[in-house]
């Protein structure tokens, strides 16, 4: 072998992260996986996972990461409420794992876990495929507790949507806007704290709005809410009196929150809601609900949820409390006072990543911070937002940096945030995806 000079060496050493002393500890063999190699395994291909896969391997090439993912296609929620106003169709939404694959060199399987055996840690597929891991990712995101209103199950999905996952669902509701008579009535019911993208029912509602106020002038929007406050209120009313007459008697909107505007029943074949204590019944044309959510399905059946429904982390690498070796980002984990956005879950899973390849390669992780900004359109040429950067307190939980953040200023360019938010969603789209 040609000796090597002191420059090659050190871009050699780079390249393959050799931690300081020239020490191997991350090359050791696993004897639980019988290999010599390290190796990850991320299970969801969303905005956390994904991340996750894609930023192991930018931080350490020499890590063989595998990404467990059941859909072939990732429709991201972020832009499908877009498609519900006119302004978007699902193809543009809609991303491939090629650059995964074939640029960043992630070993993408494309199906369902069947088991998690942290004790072994091995992930068992449906296929019968066992894969070893020295590190897991779950990035399962959310499921639905379907139990808490009567009269809506799993089952009703078909006619009464969600839509809180994108794709099919999104087409779904897309189609019943289209096909509701002018001077109808969408009725929608937010859900309660905590979920998936708290802004997310208020943009649905701007963007609807805006599909009715340029084909259906006649038809109005009922929000019934199970909370009493929402995300980024003032701003979203603001936009709402603006651009749909909100507060006045042609107005397009009615929001009613708890307890009045609470769900508590549905009869889902005359698509009528009953709110409130008294139960009043308000019968819609096309009806919306989001049930109140928890963490996705194979976290609970792994051990990974506490009594909330939600799992608990230490937020400086993201390792689950309950099971080691086993690290839990996006919007299945209890990150508050991070929101369960998009946004989060990407800048949850660069330092999930770092923190990995830096403990694979026997190194104490350094010290993590993370951004957030929530960009809503409540019309086309009509944006809102809110920012915040948050880091480790001294006693180990994420606080928010004073100061760092805040929300859309009333002065400001609603214009220039709607730009800011369609560009967000090129570059965080490409970031994961390209």
């Amino acid at each position: 072998m040609n000796k090597l000079n002191r420059r090659d060496f050190l871009r050699l050493a780079g390249g393959a992260s050799v931690v300081s002393g020239l020490s191997l500890a991350g090359c050791a063999s696993n004897p639980k996986t019988g290999s010599s190699s390290k190796k990850v395994v991320v299970i969801g291909g969303g905005f956390g996972g994904g991340t996750a896969a894609k930023y192991i391997k930018k931080f350490d090439p020499s890590v063989d990461v595998t990404l467990i993912e059941y859909q072939k296609t990732y429709t991201t929620c972020p832009g499908s409420n877009w498609v519900l106003g006119g302004l978007k169709d699902l193809k543009s939404i809609t991303h491939t794992y090629d650059a995964m694959k074939n640029k960043h060199g992630v070993n993408v399987i494309h199906g369902w876990v069947s088991v998690i055996d942290a004790e072994n840690q091995k992930v068992q597929l449906s296929s019968g495929e066992s894969i070893g891991y020295d590190r897991l990712i779950v990035s399962p995101g959310i499921d639905f507790k379907f139990d808490t209103i009567e009269g809506y199950s799993e089952k009703d999905v078909g006619s009464v949507p969600h839509a809180w996952k994108a794709g099919p669902q999104t087409t779904l509701l897309r189609n019943q806007l289209v096909a509701m008579p002018d001077g109808g009535t969408f009725v929608i019911a937010p859900p309660p704290n905590p979920f998936r993208c708290p802004p997310g029912p208020y943009e649905r509602v701007s963007m609807v709005a805006h599909y009715f106020k340029q084909h259906k002038p006649k038809s109005k929007i009922l929000v019934l809410d199970a909370k009493p406050k929402f995300s980024k209120q003032k701003l979203f009313m603001k936009g709402w009196e603006d651009l749909y007459g909100y507060g006045t008697d042609n107005s397009m909107i009615e929001w009613v929150g708890a307890p009045d505007g609470k769900v508590t029943k549905v009869d889902v074949k005359t698509k009528t809601a009953y709110a409130g204590d008294l139960e009043e019944a308000v019968k819609a044309d096309v009806l919306n609900i989001i049930p109140a959510q928890k963490a996705g399905s194979i976290a609970a059946a792994t051990g990974l949820t506490n009594d909330s429904g939600w799992c608990p982390v230490d937020p400086k690498t993201w390792e689950s409390t309950l099971i080691p070796n086993v690290h839990v980002i996006g919007d299945s984990a209890i990150q508050s006072p991070l929101p369960k956005s998009g946004y989060a879950a990407n800048s949850e899973a660069k330092v999930c990543a770092a923190a990995i390849v830096d403990l694979l390669n026997g190194r104490e992780p350094g010290e993590p911070s993370w951004v957030n900004t929530c960009y809503s359109l409540v019309g086309p040429k009509y944006g809102i937002s809110v920012a915040m950067v948050y880091d480790l307190t001294k006693e180990g939980k994420i606080g928010k940096v004073k100061g760092s953040g805040g929300l859309t200023a009333m002065d400001a360019s609603r214009r220039k945030e709607a730009n800011y938010s369609e560009n967000w969603l090129i570059n965080i789209s490409n970031d994961i995806f390209g």
